[in-house]
């Protein structure tokens, strides 16, 4: 990886493709295998930077699409980069923005050049190329960076072909695009659910020597099944001294499949979006803290978790949090599923350690039924 980063593998599992490692950057150390929450529009929802640090969070995502909209990288820049803006100290990763636009639908359209779409929140339009996506995240100052990329459905072959030989040749212009010394950048592969283009597509970005790799469009609707089959197909085109993330991948369950599979950073809104909701994730699987069963109920949301909402609030009183509508409820919620999803990462990264990361992934998926 360029300077000041590195990436140094401190120990691989014997029976699975699972491995133990740090990534030393600009603003800290990240211990891999990590989660890192989602802060869409620079900030994680309901929980401070300081809420963050105390809950072990070592790496945050922010979206590019969101923060070049409103406020804009040129105010961000101004005001001191990302991590000033946000007041958060460690280490940030940003995406290019291309999911987003690809979730727009209606609102977009894919060209060589790059991509035009029209904003969701005024109706303008905009041209995204992968020239401009470098030049915003820099304008950030994130840590690590990612190439602009095409998105495609999963499921039509021609089209994925079309859109991957597009992310490649974007690619290329990123990298040319690419100034700025103290960020890292990350190529992202593609390919759908087709073993040909994957392989294809992990060859040629691993090629082009990025610091890192984000795996796409594998958190689109395609069987779990598929994203698995996918991830033995691309790790090992992959280098072995480079980081991996699985962009936008990160249930409970998730953890165990990608970790055992290779991967080294996962990024999901779930925890915080299920919190907003009153789904909770516990060791047994996940809770909707609404239901009328939890209106006594003076346990701990989960009693084997040590954090903040479960040493001091019970099932029944956040379950009142919320049918009262308090703002109070989904911070509590927040709290607790990120403190569980930062936790269980950190769990099986020393079971790997330990040379008992099998017994821990046996015992985790026979208790988590994930019933609600």
């Amino acid at each position: 990886m360029r300077e000041p980063f590195e990436f140094t593998i401190l120990k691989e599992d014997s029976e699975t493709w699972a491995r133990v490692g740090v990534i030393r950057t600009p603003h800290g150390e990240i211990p891999t295998p990590v989660f890192a929450p989602v802060g869409t529009q620079a900030t994680v929802k309901a929980l401070t930077p300081k809420e963050l640090e105390e809950l072990g969070v070592t790496l945050i995502l922010a979206n590019t699409y969101h923060i070049y909209l409103r406020p804009g990288p040129e105010v961000i820049a101004e005001l001191g980069g990302l991590h000033r803006f946000m007041a958060w100290p460690r280490p940030i990763m940003t995406d290019s923005g291309g999911f987003q636009i690809y979730s727009l639908e209606s609102l977009r359209r894919f060209t060589e050049e790059g991509v035009v779409f029209r904003s969701h929140l005024d109706g303008s339009m905009h041209l995204l190329t992968p020239e401009k996506a470098i030049e915003i995240q820099e304008l950030l100052g994130a840590d690590f960076i990612t190439c602009l990329d095409e998105c495609p459905p999963p499921l039509e072959r021609d089209y994925v072909k079309e859109a991957t030989e597009r992310t490649h040749r974007w690619a290329e212009r990123c990298l040319k695009a690419h100034r700025r010394t103290d960020q890292a950048l990350f190529g992202i592969i593609q390919g759908g659910i087709f073993p040909d283009l994957r392989r294809e597509s992990a060859r040629f970005i691993a090629s082009l020597g990025f610091d890192g790799f984000s795996i796409g469009g594998l958190s689109v609707g395609e069987p779990k099944e598929k994203t698995w089959e996918m991830l033995e197909v691309v790790i090992p085109v992959l280098p072995r001294d480079k980081p991996r993330h699985l962009l936008g991948v990160g249930a409970p369950e998730d953890f165990f499949e990608g970790i055992s599979r290779g991967i080294d950073i996962f990024d999901c809104v779930l925890p915080t979006r299920m919190g907003r909701t009153g789904t909770l994730f516990t060791w047994q699987g996940k809770i909707n803290i609404t239901n009328a069963q939890y209106a006594r109920d003076p346990n701990p949301v989960d009693p084997t978790c040590g954090c903040y909402t479960c040493r001091n609030f019970s099932r029944a009183y956040l379950r009142h949090l919320f049918k009262a509508e308090e703002i109070l409820a989904p911070i509590l919620a927040t709290i607790h599923n990120v403190y569980f999803m930062v936790n269980l990462v950190k769990r099986i990264r020393q079971s790997i350690l330990e040379g008992n990361f099998a017994l821990l992934r046996e015992e985790f998926m026979a208790s988590y039924q994930r019933r609600l």
